[in-house]
């Protein structure tokens, strides 16, 4: 578990990601997608349990341009508006861009492994856009946040993709999960799994966000779709 840089596509600049590595040979890689909280202990949780999984795992900070090394917890308000006010700043284009290099990078890294990217909150987004954007061979977005304003862009993805969609998201209401479904349901790279009840952030590492029985649900698949199609 170390910081590692990584050089933005077009040489402007580089920036940080935290990277886990595992014990042998990568199995693949995963690119792990922040939240609007930065990369926070959460976030590098995600990715030492990939390592502990076998894939290397590597946590770009995509919130550099605007400050480098943001981390903070969603249970203290005022850091949660914190968040917001950085995600309203936050140039997504570049986002993708930076997520792109990444990809690159840990493929190097990886001897040449298949590169897989799970994000959430704004890198479940992200995640989708990479989908869309990018070669990355497998993506996976946790609470569907917009993804109904970007349904323009579904026929560009040309590799699977899962979502994972809570029904009581207070961000993501009933007509945006109908648009997402009505979208994407028949989408051959696509697959959506529903939440009953859930709320955003259910499968968050820690704090008062996470619901413990729906969070190992989605995290059982989300590593299952990894091992079929990273393996």
């Amino acid at each position: 578990m170390t910081m590692i840089r990584i050089d933005t596509i077009d040489g402007s600049g580089s920036f940080d990601a935290y990277c886990a590595e595992p014990a042998g040979t990568p199995r693949g890689a995963i690119v792990v997608i922040q939240e609007i909280f930065g990369v926070n202990p959460g976030i590098r949780q995600k990715c030492d349990k990939w390592a502990d999984a076998g894939y290397l795992a590597i946590a770009p900070d995509l919130f550099w341009r605007l400050q480098p090394g943001i981390q903070l917890d969603p249970d203290v308000p005022e850091e949660f508006q914190q968040a917001l006010g950085w995600m309203g700043k936050f140039d997504q284009d570049a986002g993708i861009r930076d997520i792109e290099a990444t990809i690159r990078a840990a493929r190097t890294r990886a001897g040449g492994a298949k590169v897989g990217v799970v994000g959430y909150c704004l890198g479940g987004r992200l995640a989708f856009m990479t989908a869309a954007r990018t070669d990355a061979d497998a993506s996976v977005g946790y609470y569907g946040v917009g993804i109904d304003g970007l349904l323009g862009e579904k026929h560009a993805i040309a590799r699977p993709v899962l979502l994972h969609v809570p029904t009581a998201d207070h961000f993501v209401g009933p007509e945006a999960q109908a648009a997402i479904h009505a979208g994407l349901d028949d989408h051959p790279q696509v697959t959506l799994f529903d939440y009953p009840g859930e709320d955003h952030g259910f499968a968050a590492e820690m704090g008062k966000r996470r619901s413990e029985a729906a969070a190992q649900l989605a995290d059982s698949r989300t590593a299952e779709f990894f091992a079929s199609h990273l393996g």
